[in-house]
């Protein structure tokens, strides 16, 4: 039985690998002394042969480990497992190097710190001559020819590219690739402090930590990360299961070095990489949530502002891994934490409204939005003008969803500090505009939600702009080109694996000056506005067309329709709001009426239905050609707006209404499903 599982533990495949770790567990719960001495032997074997595999090696790794975790062997084959873990922790593969890493964590579990003191300096040494890569020509062929193709790559590239990129090949190649044993070295002392456990509590010192310290600044995000881990794990020693501190503060070396390891955590949970920033996410939980409730406080200066901004990161993980944080860390106290700490949470909203990610700025301008709207009015004020001068810079990024963002915050703080805001008006309302007729639809509906804040904010001056913008968009619907497409440009083959081409021809325009894309990613490097610049400084968009235009007036209809200083000149727009639904002569026309649908039943609502019924058949010929014609987009919110429609006229209503207007409407109002009310 032992042969077999030996034989699937050193197998090429991973998958019978695995299976034979599961074997092997089945096997020891079962064997009698001989048995268990036998397979030492036989790992030992093939842990001290130098012609094994790395298969071979890796298999009596996790063979081992498995044994060890067991409980059932023999101490005599556990002495002599250290050394050769160790010798393993140099070794080509780094799935080997991880394996005896974790053999030595497992070791000092078992045996304790006795463990560690025997293997500290090689483990330290380990780290601290690996943290600065060798020059390429002493490095491996493997990583000599990535660094070439690199080198070829951008060698081949258009000049004006290359001045656009500042990092070279070796920088590109240092910040992406893996630094050979540094990550695995780390991950080992990782280990080792998990098995330790309290105990290792005794061997923080200040040289440790300036280690730790330096590869959580390194250039390599792979690196950083495993610090961040590396710094949960030794913060959690300090920590019993529940998260509550094992020592006091006086005896905590952590703590007596807070206020610079809280600096190093700031610093990852503002790293540009998703994955930095959640394992900084978990270590500054540790850090927190370790200590008791009255030394929290004097980390929060440095720590409650990226924890807040991370709530509305993109990435998911790290986003609900810090909601939760804040709720554990704040104790329903976010509000207040964050008035106390205003000044710093300020610094730091607009600093990383200047981050090279452009999912960072996104998540910025999110905050700032929520500070005008959730914070005391009076502890936001002093800061308004420095907060709305970050925003307009964001109101210009090459990224949409920046753009929108910063749109809809811009709204919220005109009608939270319409005084203050006023001055910035005049830059405002062009960029308003442009949002208004975006190429993204929701940008377009975030335009239409900010400016329905600035008429709440200003009244009827406002509005009086407002309404001509909206006037305009809508009788330019008249003049769009019949032969618009949404894609110009692009092959019209069949896509390959969903990625659409661009059409091929010797234009150097389709080959010069194209944007960067992020390393592991498929998004662009977007990258943020400019001060001073104008409206039209982002690049990656196309000139509006005239039906987008009048699609982001249609959602400002619908926004304005429920106030009610406003509802006399919305119902004085209706009229040329049906006319421009109305032209079917371009390609878009589908998506413009799929608009209309869906805000004719929220203007009714907003308007009354007493009010609304005096213009209800100017929009039946709109309604019931979308309902037939063939984008089902189109033809679901047509058939939703029936719905919505009767249930808030009333059906015997709507139903005199279209036969009276057009008896043969009526068999398509008749298969209309209804929806659930408004």
């Amino acid at each position: 039985m032992a042969d077999g599982v030996l034989t699937l533990l050193c197998s090429s495949a991973k998958i019978e690998r695995d299976r034979g770790v599961q074997e092997l567990l089945t096997f020891i719960k079962d064997a009698n002394k001989d048995d268990i001495v036998a397979l030492q032997k036989s790992l030992h074997d093939l842990l001290s042969n130098t012609d094994s595999t790395w298969e071979g090696k890796h298999g009596a790794l996790i063979g081992t480990k498995a044994l060890l975790e067991s409980g059932n062997f023999d101490e005599t084959f556990a002495n002599s497992l250290q050394e050769f873990a160790v010798l393993h922790l140099d070794y080509d593969e780094s799935r080997v190097r991880l394996a005896a890493g974790e053999i030595l964590g497992t070791l000092c579990r078992c045996h304790g710190t006795s463990v560690y003191d025997s293997i500290k300096d090689r483990v330290l040494e380990g780290v601290l001559t690996n943290l600065q890569r060798q020059p390429l020509e002493e490095s491996s062929k493997e990583e000599q020819k990535h660094a070439e193709q690199l080198t070829e790559k951008i060698a081949g590239a258009d000049k004006s590219q290359k001045r656009r990129n500042s990092a070279d090949a070796e920088q590109i190649f240092h910040d992406t690739a893996g630094w050979k044993s540094l990550e695995t070295y780390m991950k080992c002392l990782q280990a080792v402090i998990d098995g330790c456990g309290p105990g290792f509590n005794k061997y923080i010192d200040v040289e440790l930590l300036s280690l730790i310290s330096q590869t959580l600044t390194h250039t390599n995000r792979f690196v950083r990360e495993t610090g961040y881990y590396v710094c949960s794990s030794l913060v959690s020693c300090n920590s019993s299961k529940d998260g509550t501190s094992t020592c006091s503060a006086e005896d905590n070396e952590i703590y007596k070095n807070g206020l610079q390891f809280a600096e190093q955590l700031a610093r990852g949970l503002a790293d540009n990489w998703s994955q930095v920033r959640l394992a900084a996410s978990g270590a500054t939980r540790c850090f927190l949530m370790g200590l008791p409730p009255e030394n929290r406080k004097e980390f929060f200066a440095q720590l409650l502002p990226p924890l807040c901004l991370n709530r509305y990161y993109v990435a998911e993980g790290v986003r609900i891994y810090n909601q939760k944080t804040w709720k554990e860390v704040t104790e329903g106290q976010g509000k207040e934490l964050l008035e106390q700490y205003i000044q710093q949470v300020v610094e730091f909203y607009i600093s990383q409204t200047e981050a090279d990610n452009h999912a960072v700025r996104e998540a910025a301008c999110a905050c700032i939005a929520e500070l005008g709207s959730k914070i005391d009015k009076d502890v936001v004020r002093p800061f308004v003008a420095k907060l709305l001068d970050a925003l307009l810079v964001c109101f210009k990024d090459e990224s949409w969803p920046v753009r929108d963002a910063s749109c809809v915050s811009c709204g919220n703080f005109v009608l939270c500090f319409p005084d203050e805001a006023r001055d910035t008006m005049e830059a405002l309302y062009p960029l308003f505009y442009e949002n208004l007729q975006d190429n993204i639809q929701s940008v377009r509906e975030g335009a239409a939600i900010a400016m329905a804040n600035v008429v709440r904010a200003y009244g009827r001056g406002a509005l009086d702009v407002v309404l001509l913008k909206i006037k305009e968009g809508l009788e330019g619907v008249e003049k769009q080109s019949a032969n618009v497409e949404k894609y110009s440009g692009l092959d019209k083959k069949p896509a390959t694996y969903g990625v659409v081409k661009r059409l091929r021809d010797n234009d150097m325009e389709l080959h010069t000056d194209q944007q960067m894309y992020s390393c592991g990613s498929l998004a662009p490097k977007m990258h943020r506005g400019k001060r001073g610049g104008g409206c039209m400084d982002h690049k990656f968009r196309r000139p509006p067309e005239p039906w987008e235009f009048a699609d982001g007036c249609v959602n400002l209809i619908s926004q304005l329709s429920s106030m009610e200083s406003a509802k006399q000149d919305i119902c004085k727009l209706l009229a040329l709001m049906a006319s421009a639904s109305s032209h079917q002569h371009y390609t878009q026309h589908v998506h413009f009426l799929e608009t209309v649908c869906k805000q004719i039943p929220f203007i009714a609502k907003g308007l009354g239905k007493r009010t609304f019924k005096m213009y209800l058949e100017l929009f039946f010929d709109a309604i019931f050609y979308s309902i037939r014609c063939d984008n089902a987009l189109t033809q679901n919110a047509a058939n939703l707006c029936l719905n919505q429609l009767s249930t808030l006229l009333g059906p015997s209503i709507l139903r005199g209404r279209v036969e009276q207007y057009n008896p043969r409407y009526l068999e398509y109002l008749s298969s209309a499903q209804f929806a659930a009310p408004l």
